[in-house]
């Protein structure tokens, strides 16, 4: 049923709104832009709006933004408006001063191009090392924030219960491993015997006339006698006398620094293999040889050539291998000459029930080595300091700096660009601790010597139980295994909402992941990608300043999920 009497609705006055702090620029809406009418009672809605020329309300608007039109009846702003105008006037003046400065210095470092190309590359770090003086103290403040983490006082119980988990996990990964090893060397000894050709042709001697008779498809062909046990044969009590280690690659290559390797040294002959372990999937594991069971030597170092034995196998300890020497390795090793693997974890039970005083080493080797520690540690200590609050900056420049001044790519530098870099980036070392650490580290007298073994020797790293953690938070990252993590997907896994600012309320959420991608992008080549290298050398400068290892455990575990 109608009503005839239906209340009329009122004139809607915007110019007698008060203003807010949520005022816009929408704010202010033409008088005669919209009007409300009475719709007569036989329409379906009681209501409607009417714009002039029948053209919906915010597309009017936009178009009179497009053409650049200035409505002739607006009210007049109020005070409170007029305030925030100013300051957002003064402000975007403000930052329009300081965006000229910075563009005006960086346009003087292109002045010198006519110096050659490592004299422009210098003067480029400079100069931008002078440009960001003044916001030093604000980057290094934005990457201690992650810092804050552990400060966080996380549930233990669930700590502890997901390192429980994992720790099943990996010794089920280590059990698949082993057996899959003693599978393949059991049942390739005999196969590979070479008494078991002999045997062969013991066999083929006494059927020679009619092998000579009979076609070849009707001869009795066979590759060996298993029923037969040959002198040499392994057999599964010989080879369980092995020590078990995991590895890893040093590469600034994700996909090859992050292969989850499993190796294996054996008492009885002193050979070695190396398994790779990999997953596809929740459920799909496979099991592959990697290096080949053999006995090795050092590829370089003081032991250079001599065999390995039980005592080159510790925690940080490295295995050199000739790429030549493994021609199934994948193609982005073999770029290289050396495979370098550092042993990251090691079964100490093993490793201490074998050792026996006839595992000796020569007391001049080991003299050298202890030296050769003493020196890097004089370095290392040098630089703690200058290194404590802006460990982040330097090394993730430096990785930046060595990349520019590498020419041929293949991760060699002169003493000369050490000694220059060292100067770029205002680190001190005295010159007798150089020439020292460079007699080491150029073993192979060739003049060159690859960076990142020069930051790892001089500069030092984090301990193998941190970078686990690293790794751990990458491979969650590199969803492809492409080695490279896109800049929007870190933005959506990283978590900032237990971060002791957040709880308090000093910061927001936003701002503290803010402030990390800020700081992570000023650490890579490219704007929009994170490699591996770039990553590890992020946590390598932020765990300078961190003394705990739990601590900076808890600030990649906890943002990252781990």
């Amino acid at each position: 049923m109608q009503n005839s009497c239906l209340p009329v609705v009122p004139r809607l006055d915007l110019g007698s709104l008060a203003g807010s702090d949520d005022e816009d620029d929408f704010s202010y809406v033409p008088l005669s832009t919209a009007n409300i009418y009475f719709d007569p009672p036989h329409s379906s809605s009681a209501l409607h709006w009417v714009t002039p020329c029948q053209i919906p309300y915010t597309q009017h608007y936009l178009k009179e933004l497009e053409e650049d039109i200035i409505p002739e009846n607006l009210p007049a702003p109020t005070s409170k408006y007029k305030l925030k105008y100013e300051q957002y006037k003064t402000e975007m003046k403000e930052e329009y001063k300081q965006y000229s400065q910075r563009n005006a210095e960086k346009i003087k470092s292109n002045i010198t191009h006519q110096q050659s190309l490592r004299n422009k590359t210098d003067d480029k770090c400079i100069q931008e090392e002078e440009a960001i003086t003044d916001d030093l103290t604000t980057l290094d403040r934005k990457v201690l924030l992650q810092q804050g983490y552990a400060d966080n006082p996380d549930d233990a119980q669930w700590s502890t219960g997901k390192a429980d988990a994992e720790m099943v996990a990996t010794e089920k990964k280590k059990q698949t491993v082993a057996e899959q090893v003693m599978t393949d060397l059991l049942s390739r000894a005999v196969i590979s015997d070479p008494e078991q050709s002999l045997t062969t042709e013991k066999q083929s001697a006494c059927i020679l006339p009619v092998s000579k008779i009979a076609p070849l498809r009707f001869r009795k062909r066979t590759l060996h006698e298993t029923k037969i046990r040959t002198h040499s044969t392994l057999t599964e009590n010989m080879l369980s006398n092995k020590v078990q280690f995991d590895g890893r690659i040093i590469s600034r290559n994700g996909h090859d620094a992050c292969r989850e390797l499993m190796g294996f040294f054996f008492t009885h002959d002193q050979s070695l293999t190396v398994y790779e372990y990999r997953q596809f999937g929740k459920n799909r594991t496979n099991v592959l040889p990697f290096i080949q069971k053999n006995i090795y030597s050092h590829q370089r170092g003081r032991r250079k050539g001599k065999q390995y034995q039980l005592g080159d196998f510790y925690i940080g300890a490295n295995l050199t291998f000739l790429n030549s020497d493994h021609l199934r390795l994948p193609e982005s090793i073999k770029e290289n000459t050396l495979l370098i693997l550092r042993i990251t974890n090691i079964d100490q039970i093993a490793l201490d029930s074998f050792r026996t005083d006839s595992v000796e080493h020569e007391d001049d080797i080991i003299r050298q080595e202890a030296n050769d520690r003493l020196i890097f540690k004089a370095i290392q200590d040098e630089l703690k300091e200058q290194l404590h609050k802006r460990g982040v900056r330097i090394l993730t420049g430096l990785g930046k700096y060595f990349q520019q001044l590498d020419q041929e790519g293949n991760g060699l530098l002169n003493k000369a660009d050490f000694k220059q870099a060292l100067k770029v980036f205002h680190l001190e070392v005295s010159e007798k601790n150089f020439e020292s650490s460079w007699l080491i580290l150029n073993d192979n007298v060739n003049g060159k010597v690859d960076y990142g073994e020069f930051k790892r020797a001089v500069i030092g790293e984090m301990n193998e139980y941190r970078k686990s953690f690293v790794r751990k938070a990458f491979m969650k990252l590199d969803f492809n295994k492409t080695g490279s993590i896109p800049i929007i997907d870190i933005r959506k896994c990283y978590c900032a909402k237990k971060h002791p600012q957040v709880i308090s309320g000093h910061f927001t959420e936003e701002q503290i992941k803010s402030s990390f991608l800020e700081t992570l992008k000023n650490a890579c080549n490219k704007s929009d990608e994170v490699s591996y290298g770039e990553f590890e050398d992020y946590y390598e400068g932020l765990s300078i300043g961190v003394v705990n290892d739990e601590d900076f455990v808890n600030i990649l575990r906890i943002p990252w999920g781990i």
